[in-house]
């Protein structure tokens, strides 16, 4: 493509130098430049792209697309924007032969619920028969292809990219995870959804927002601005959980029909009859095409909300009553959701990706209503992250467990007993005992907690611990096969770990 064909979409505020130079790739990192390329300047909170001008030349990019022109070396063509990633994203858009504008795109955002919720929606459409690529938290999948998810939401260039690729193996649709903050760094401003999902908005990522006034402001981007009607798709729609404490404020500000859906409010979608037991969830879907029974072998009330929110999607797409049905009722599990590790021991062993206060509380207030004995829940909290979150989880964790192993989450560069003392000041006003590792391995009676600074130790800890009938959540990585020590990333998998410590139970320990 050429140059200057693509400056309609750039918006520029001035051009200098720019012919018929073509264009063979978008980049926004110098080292990753091959000859042909068009290079973004970012200025990022550590980084500034222009600073890398002269490199990204020496690797053959042809033009630069910068906001200040003063850094650009002499001779160079570039392109001056207000802002470079909101260029890059509709730049990546129309490189990329506008691989939304076709399909149905569902946007799914919030501070929990998206990932199971987009795999509820990949179902109800597989269910309609319209096959869907996902991209979110756990991967970037279609089909027999699956990618390792570096990031929820990628950079524009990158999303653009696997967009048309999937599009050309033959996708139907399209269900996306968006982030708080790809929405605020513009990462998906090139896209033209169909459908936008609000599932809640709960304390999380105020390191990087620092408040929570700036974090629904992120949230509401997709609704206010992205999600307005045009030429290309009149027809948008919301759905919005209008039990959450910021749904009516996203509500009121949409640029689009809104579908609301709930347990406690007037709502477009709802349930009632509702079952929510220890073989998963029962009840009546009503909607504005009618009420339909089902079943789910999900737990909780909040996955309930998570199939509301799958619903209102199928509605908001027109589709049959039976396919949302059908969606629901196969729904497969979610890596790293509540997901079980088996063992012959009689304990129900639960991996979740619960990081967050809110999360937490509704997985261990569903592992609650559930437990046939005891709850030992593990879990820790991110080095480098919002550190608020972390005295609430604490006190989260002891309030609803009767036993709380806290231990390391992806410390990266902190100290993870500096982020432990955080934990634990929302567990000492509670009151409850600190056990030492050395005086609870026989066992424990009265409720407490222990610190395990080793995730490792800890997970064989918890196992050792559990009897039949207690229910064990590790909670925090899912998914996640990872540690984060320093800078490293490092192979770490609860799940591997919990299966390895039960084969390592002597046969005495067994109840």
């Amino acid at each position: 493509m050429l140059c200057r064909d693509l400056l309609d979409a750039i918006k520029p505020l001035a051009v200098s130098g720019i012919t018929d130079q073509e264009i063979h790739g978008l980049y926004y990192d110098s080292r990753q430049v091959q000859p042909g390329g068009l290079f973004f300047a970012l200025k990022g909170a550590a980084v500034d792209g222009h600073r890398f001008l002269e490199a990204a030349i020496r690797e053959g990019a042809v033009a630069v697309v910068v906001e200040d022109e003063t850094s650009v070396p002499a001779g160079t063509p570039f392109v001056k924007v207000s802002d470079a990633r909101v260029a890059m994203a509709r730049t990546a858009s129309v490189f990329y032969g506008n691989p939304t504008h076709s399909i149905p795109v569902i946007a799914i955002t919030g501070t929990n619920g998206k990932t199971t919720t987009t795999y509820l929606v990949e179902g109800i459409l597989a269910s309609a028969g319209i096959e869907a690529a996902v991209l979110g938290t756990v991967s970037y999948r279609f089909r027999h292809v699956s990618i390792p998810a570096p990031h929820t939401t990628p950079e524009s260039v990158d999303l653009q990219k696997i967009l048309r690729e999937i599009t050309e193996m033959g996708a139907g649709a399209v269900v996306m995870e968006v982030s708080s903050h790809s929405l605020e760094q513009h990462r998906v401003d090139g896209c033209l959804f169909d459908v936008g999902v609000f599932t809640n908005l709960t304390r999380d990522h105020l390191d990087y927002h620092q408040t929570m006034e700036a974090y629904l402001a992120s949230k509401m981007r997709l609704f206010s601005e992205l999600l307005a009607a045009d030429n290309e798709k009149p027809r948008r729609a919301a759905v919005i959980n209008i039990d959450d404490e910021y749904g009516s404020v996203i509500a009121e500000g949409a640029a689009c029909p809104v579908i609301t859906y709930g347990l406690v409010s007037a709502s477009s979608v709802t349930a009632k009859d509702v079952q929510i037991t220890v073989e998963g969830i029962a009840g009546e879907l009503v909607t504005p095409k009618g009420t339909i029974s089902f079943r789910s072998r999900m737990l909780g009330r909040f996955n309930l909300y998570n199939i509301l929110a799958a619903a209102s999607v199928g509605i908001a797409l027109d589709l049959p009553l039976p396919a949302i049905k059908g969606g629901i009722e196969h729904h497969k599990s979610v890596p790293g959701r509540m997901e079980r590790v088996d063992n012959d021991w009689g304990v129900t062993l639960l991996v979740d990706y619960a990081h967050t206060g809110d999360a937490l509380e509704n997985v261990l207030r569903t592992v609650k209503g559930v437990a046939g004995k005891r709850i030992i829940t593990l879990f820790g909290c991110g080095g480098d992250r919002d550190k608020g979150k972390r005295p609430i989880m604490g006190e989260i964790a002891v309030t609803f467990s009767d036993l709380a192993i806290v231990t390391s989450d992806n410390p990266r560069t902190e100290e993870p007993g500096a982020i432990i003392d955080d934990i634990r000041q929302g567990i000492t006003p509670l009151g409850v005992r600190e056990y030492g590792v050395g005086e609870i391995t026989e066992g424990f009676e009265e409720k407490g907690f222990v610190v395990v600074e080793s995730r490792k130790e800890a997970i064989r800890l918890a196992v050792q611990m559990a009897r039949s009938g207690d229910v064990v959540l590790l909670a925090g990585k899912g998914h996640e096969d990872y540690q984060i020590i320093g800078k490293i990333k490092h192979h770490f998998d609860d799940r591997e770990e919990a299966a390895a410590a039960f084969g390592e139970l002597q046969p005495r320990e067994k109840a």
